[in-house]
């Protein structure tokens, strides 16, 4: 490689993961300025520990999260498998323009949208009652599944129907012959979508700041009234647990990958 190239390369990765090694050396620091350092402390993660209100909004977030990506793998999963594999049909045109909206409107749109359909229900039928996590969670899978149904229907389109059609040549089902062959093709496309729903969920603030209420409010919520009010050094200590427990869990399966191969 090029010494300017190489230059150029880690000098994109400082300006990446230069404010984020900074975040967690401030976590450690005395100083209840967020931002200063005031000699090594373990302050902050105690009184993180003692922090209910901001332990339940990222618990409630991660609940959101695993709910949200679960159902848009559902969701997105299914769409992206009749795009792919079932051809031309009345439809499908609209099909695909509606599932891949939510990737091209912004998400202010979005938000202000599924609040006006679930003000709407809640008048037309009584659901949902008011709005909390169960309102975000779905806003969310709504997001989430845009994205599954792409990454699933390019996982099957560079994938021929030859196996799935062998199956059903020597006798199987089309639902043994879907369950046998066609979904372990789209399994990794699946996880990915899972993972990348999951993300999107807890790192939203737009859509859930329209479709959440006082029982319903997520982490990067409750971040951004903090940030209005005045942040503490606790939010560095959360955000450097959290990156321990994503280390953790990517060195987890990069070892489970390891032993595999």
């Amino acid at each position: 490689m090029p010494g300017p190239v190489r230059a150029a390369l880690w000098a994109g990765i400082a300006f990446l993961w230069l404010p984020v090694v900074l975040l967690v050396a401030y976590a450690f620091s005395a100083s209840p300025v967020p931002f200063r350092w005031g000699g090594f402390s373990l302050r902050w993660f105690a009184a993180l520990a003692a922090n209910e209100r901001l332990l339940e909004a990222a618990w409630l977030s991660l609940r959101v999260a695993a709910g949200a990506a679960t159902l848009a793998v559902l969701l997105g999963g299914a769409t992206g498998w009749v795009l792919a594999r079932h051809g031309p049909f009345a439809g499908r045109a609209l099909l695909g323009a509606l599932a891949g909206a939510p990737l091209v409107l912004p998400e202010v749109v979005t938000g202000l949208s599924l609040l006006l359909l679930f003000v709407a229900l809640e008048s037309a039928i009584g659901w949902p009652a008011g709005r909390g996590a169960l309102t975000v969670l779905l806003a969310h899978a709504t997001l989430g599944s845009a994205y599954v149904a792409v990454i699933v229907q390019s996982r099957l389109a560079s994938r021929e129907r030859d196996l799935e059609e062998a199956a059903l040549d020597l006798g199987a089902t089309p639902a043994a012959a879907f369950a046998t062959v066609t979904l372990p093709l789209m399994a990794p496309s699946l996880a990915a979508g899972w993972l990348l729903a999951f993300t999107l969920s807890l790192d939203d603030v737009v859509l859930a700041s329209f479709t959440s209420g006082p029982a319903g409010t997520t982490l990067p919520v409750a971040l951004f009234s903090m940030l209005r009010l005045g942040m503490t050094p606790e939010v560095n200590a959360l955000a450097t647990l959290l990156l321990a427990a994503a280390g953790l869990t990517l060195a987890a399966v990069g070892l489970l990958l390891r032993r595999r191969g």
